[in-house]
């Protein structure tokens, strides 16, 4: 759901609804989408600590963006959530073609999660808005190229990036929930030219190294498909 989440605030810069250098207060409680009761995301269970040093102060949209893209920041997630609206992404995400997707509510709401409410998707859905991004028309070019770049800052690279050769260029976003779920999902660009879409979503592998070379096993059978001699 980050994903949608980040074309959103594309859309709204493109349209002027705001600019990515606006500036929002840093906080780590959020209202429940069930019942508007507080629920607090903690840095022990991010992958991103930096954020939690800001508490009380602020930190504009583009450095949210970097975060929750680069590093899978949660605080920085559920900061972008409240300022596009869940619903708001998750209908973008739709018109692009990613049908069955549902972006419901931020990270860690314990309560929704436990009415059955839970953010989900396919590897459809990721496929078509990657590659919707990829041909510009999640948002404007200039937007599309900048959502390419941040995307190919991505820092947890075990997955898909580790069976490409050097010199491919990898613009991904992973996703992981403990010893449950292990996702990638790119957007590959050869070094002879050309690209294509590749999105991995695993289940029920217990052992994290296991998913993460099974992503890469694919994703090297993928790319000497893709790119023959």
């Amino acid at each position: 759901m980050k994903i949608p989440v980040m074309i959103q605030l594309f859309r709204d810069a493109d349209a002027g609804l705001v600019r990515l250098d606006d500036s929002l207060p840093v906080h780590a409680s959020f209202p429940s989408l069930v019942d508007g009761s507080p629920f607090a995301v903690g840095k022990e269970d991010d992958s991103d600590s930096t954020l939690y040093e800001r508490i009380g102060r602020g930190a504009s949209l583009r450095e949210l963006l970097e975060l929750m893209i680069t590093r899978s920041s949660n605080l920085a997630t559920n900061l972008l959530i409240e300022r596009v609206g869940a619903a708001r992404a998750q209908g973008s995400a739709r018109a692009l073609g990613a049908w069955s997707i549902q972006v419901l509510r931020g990270v860690e709401d314990g309560p929704a999660y436990r009415a059955g409410l839970s953010n989900t998707t396919t590897a459809r859905d990721l496929g078509a808005l990657l590659t919707a991004i990829a041909f510009e028309r999640a948002a404007t070019r200039a937007s599309c190229d900048s959502m390419v770049a941040i995307l190919s800052r991505h820092e947890f690279n075990e997955g898909i990036p580790a069976g490409v050769p050097a010199g491919a260029r990898v613009a991904h976003k992973t996703g992981w929930i403990g010893e449950v779920v292990y996702h990638d999902a790119a957007v590959v660009h050869p070094a002879r030219g050309g690209a294509y879409v590749l999105v991995v979503l695993t289940g029920g592998i217990k052992e994290d190294s296991v998913a993460h070379n099974l992503v890469a096993d694919l994703s090297r059978l993928v790319y000497r498909a893709a790119s023959p001699p």
